[in-house]
């Protein structure tokens, strides 16, 4: 039995609101750890760089100025002027180099950060619990590991170092236009004040835009992913319309939100390039009109328009600075989101570890429910001896899988125990507890790599000879030796093997980890009626001495069991063997009979 799933398909709740711009920057600046140190030397050599830029126009006023006064009595000192020329080649020069400094240093340290995120959420999804994943979308996982964690190193790359120059600049060219003339600089304030005030309203009503652009492009690669990967099943229904329909919905969605964030935060440029270009041209009348007056020379009007021009510069680059910084925001919220989610429990403390394995399994009351206060396993208790083979039979949606998936300790009972030969599994690794039994699921799964290395992939030391004894035994190593390299013919997950195939090179894998217990969930369900039975010599061969767990819809696979527990609504309603059951004239019977009454009919 399968939990509910979200609809969702994205880690926030329903109707919560979407964390700040400023707390998701603080996140990310705490994750850099000793990249702090690099970003807080690239801040200093662009203040630096863009500092001495900001005396050239100074020494432009004292050269203006020297050529002027050079005009007016025929002789000009073309030594100052030569030494005034080199020091700006030189200032500008140094600038160059720091600010080639500081782009390297941010290139590293924004990809070096995606690097270890991406480190991080691989490393996140080993310690996540199984829930989790049974109510989030593949595709939403996969967008958070790719396309966010690139939105975040890229625009970080760009945002923060336009950002740091342009802060820079914006400051030392308004300290420059104070420490040149007073009166013109409050003039360029005030014009263009407006345009601070209209940046940062743009700013705080774009981002809730930004952050549904990367949750709709999560849900776009969960669609996606979901569709293509069962595209042939989509067909065989005719679900295109329906498949489409939905698209459609989240394209829009997409598109809507993409449109409403580029185009807010693609107001600040032009109208930054506005309020800058007003400024330029109030101090150009301001300052024609004290030139003539006489209260200032030619050359600090030469120096205050490079200055002016240097001044409203930067709030076009802010404008794009914190465009991309909406986007890191978005993302890193995105991202820490995942991170955040909830682990397993810690493990330190658990030491117990069974060396030698006898296969006593036994269930004590065991209670547990998906969801708190709805209960999928109602008070299940049971003893299985070792080497017996016990088969859970029952209904869809009795409890089958999820008692299994409790003994694999992917779920904590909410009450009640599980002992392995006396031992809690409570008290147990969950590594060690999954050493304990190789699995055959219904759900098959091939990874890319050889035939060889997909069977031999929890054991990696398995002999040539062990892997061709086991596939050997499912039948499907005569199907192996026709592939091109037999068993070094390379595989997929989209592989043109057929569903029964997998299953036998997935049943072939069991086979060769030879873990101490088994457990089989409808291992045979995927293949024919005469594969199936040399599956079921294997298997019986291989569950011989072995206390194993079988799952099973079709009744005439499991006859030959020591021990049936038939499932419903999470009890346990009939036990015993195949006669016993049989003989009550119980729910065992009736079940049975009816497989049989609907082959006759067929």
């Amino acid at each position: 039995m399968s939990p509910p799933h979200s609809p969702h398909g994205h880690g926030r709740v329903k109707g919560e609101k979407p964390k700040s711009f400023g707390t998701a920057w603080k996140k990310l600046f705490s994750y850099l750890g000793k990249h702090r140190i690099a970003v807080w030397a690239a801040m200093i050599f662009a203040f630096v760089g863009t500092a001495l830029t900001l005396i050239g126009p100074n020494k432009l006023r004292d050269l203006t100025d020297l050529v002027k006064e050079g005009l007016i009595s025929g002789v000009v000192d073309m030594g100052a002027v030569w030494e005034i020329g080199v020091f700006l080649i030189a200032i500008y020069a140094v600038s160059g180099i720091l600010s080639l400094v500081e782009n390297y240093i941010m290139a590293t340290v924004s990809q070096k950060t995606a690097s270890r995120l991406r480190t991080d959420i691989s490393k996140k999804i080993n310690r996540l619990p199984l829930k989790y994943f049974d109510r989030s979308s593949k595709g939403d996982i996969l967008s958070r590991t790719t396309n966010d964690i690139d939105t975040l190193g890229q625009s970080m790359n760009q945002s923060m170092g336009t950002l740091i120059t342009s802060v820079t600049m914006l400051i030392g060219s308004l300290v420059m236009m104070a420490y040149t003339n007073i009166s013109m600089m409050i003039v360029a304030v005030l014009s263009s004040l407006a345009g601070f005030v209209l940046m940062s309203l743009i700013v705080r009503r774009s981002q809730k835009y930004f952050i549904k652009q990367q949750e709709y492009l999560g849900k776009m690669n969960g669609h996606v992913t979901e569709i293509y990967s069962s595209h042939d099943v989509v067909k065989v229904y005719n679900g295109q319309e329906s498949a489409t329909r939905k698209f459609d919905a989240v394209n829009d969605g997409l598109a809507d939100s993409a449109f409403m964030s580029q185009f807010l935060s693609g107001l600040m440029m032009p109208l930054m390039n506005f309020i800058g270009n007003l400024g330029y041209v109030a101090v150009c009348i301001y300052g024609a009109i004290i030139v003539i007056n006489g209260n200032i020379t030619i050359g600090v009007i030469v120096a205050f328009m490079i200055y002016v021009r240097l001044f409203t510069q930067p709030m076009s680059q802010l404008a794009q600075a914190f465009t991309g910084m909406q986007s890191v925001a978005a993302s890193a919220e995105r991202v820490f989101e995942f991170i955040e989610e909830e682990e397993l429990s810690p493990e330190e403390n658990l030491t117990h570890k069974i060396e030698n394995v006898r296969g006593r399994v036994e269930f004590r009351d065991v209670h547990f429910g998906y969801v708190p206060g709805k209960e999928v396993i109602r008070g299940f208790s049971a003893t299985v001896e070792p080497g017996q083979k016990v088969a859970i039979v029952g209904p869809t949606g009795a409890g089958k899988t999820t008692l299994v998936n409790l003994l694999m300790k992917f779920y904590e009972t909410d009450s009640g125990d599980i002992l392995v030969d006396g031992v809690s599994i409570k008290d147990m690794k969950r590594s060690d507890v999954h050493e304990l039994f190789c699995m055959v699921l219904q759900d098959t799964w091939i990874f890319e790599g050889t035939v060889r290395e997909n069977i031999v992939y929890s054991k990696k030391d398995a002999t040539d000879e062990e892997v061709i004894e086991a596939c050997t035994a499912v039948g499907v190593d005569h199907f192996i030796r026709t592939l091109p390299n037999g068993y070094d013919t390379k595989l997929d997950n989209v592989s043109s093997l057929s569903v029964g195939q997998r299953q036998q090179i997935t049943i072939a894998r069991a086979m060769v980890e030879n873990a101490p217990m088994l457990i089989l969930d409808e291992a045979t369900s995927s293949v024919d009626t005469r594969t199936e039975r040399i599956i079921q010599n294997a298997m019986d061969s291989m569950t011989g001495g072995r206390t194993s767990f079988v799952i099973a819809h079709r009744l005439s696979t499991i006859k030959n069991s020591d021990m049936i527990l038939l499932m419903k609504d999470g009890n346990i309603v009939e036990q015993g063997t195949h006669e016993e059951l049989l003989a009550s004239g119980g729910e065992y019977k009736e079940l049975y009979n009816s497989q049989f009454e609907d082959m006759s009919a067929v």
